[in-house]
């Protein structure tokens, strides 16, 4: 598959027209999860529906693929999400969120395109910081919901972000030998950094 600059135009404006506000951030139509069902639904939801946090999830595999780290990385970015998400409940202040969702996911995708290796322990503390940072931002949505649903939402969000993860990662440590490995990392690192750019200048009122 080449990634011609047509192409990479066309889904740089899907992920453009995707990124807008009406997309935001909750798969019950901007309700309130009432049921275990309906938690869990808006978890598996959430890490799709999003697409800075889809963005970053997806950086986060490649670029633990690429440094030759274990998957154990992708997975602490997403147990990370799940406490940013505790800190929100909590009533915890992080001044705005919004803003460094956009400023991480432009970082990783940065990253990716310039297939940076990093050490396992800074490929965990910026993974941890971005989760954080991240979970934050996705605990608006569950803000006072009952435990059961609450529970629920936790689960799918763990379950969906995990497996995103992970399966990028596996796919990317598979196409090792790919003729077009450098050009669709690049590509990809491309869409990651201009997702999070969409997302960090919305957030600083400059679109």
């Amino acid at each position: 598959m080449v990634f011609s600059s047509k192409r990479l135009g066309v889904l740089a404006i899907i992920m453009i027209v995707a990124a807008q506000p009406a997309w935001a951030h909750h798969v019950m139509g901007g309700k309130m999860p009432e049921t275990f069902l309906q938690g869990l639904l808006s978890g598996f939801g959430h890490p799709v529906i999003g697409v800075d946090h889809l963005a970053a999830i997806v950086g986060v595999g490649i670029l633990a693929a690429i440094a030759g780290r274990s998957a154990a990385v992708v997975l602490a970015f997403s147990v990370a999400v799940i406490a940013g998400v505790g800190l929100h409940l909590s009533k915890i202040d992080l001044p705005a969120s919004e803003l460094f969702v956009g400023l991480t996911t432009l970082l990783i995708g940065a990253l990716v395109i310039a297939r940076q290796s990093m050490g396992q322990g800074l490929a965990l503390l910026l993974f941890a910081v971005a989760g954080l940072v991240h979970g934050y931002a996705l605990g608006e949505s569950i803000v006072g919901a009952e435990p059961s649903p609450l529970v629920a939402y936790l689960l799918g969000l763990l379950i969906m972000q995990s497996a995103i993860g992970v399966s990028v990662y596996a796919a990317v440590r598979a196409l090792a030998r790919w003729p077009m490995r450098t050009a669709g990392l690049t590509a990809a690192g491309v869409l990651v950094a201009l997702a999070g750019g969409i997302a960090a200048a919305s957030a600083a009122g400059l679109t």
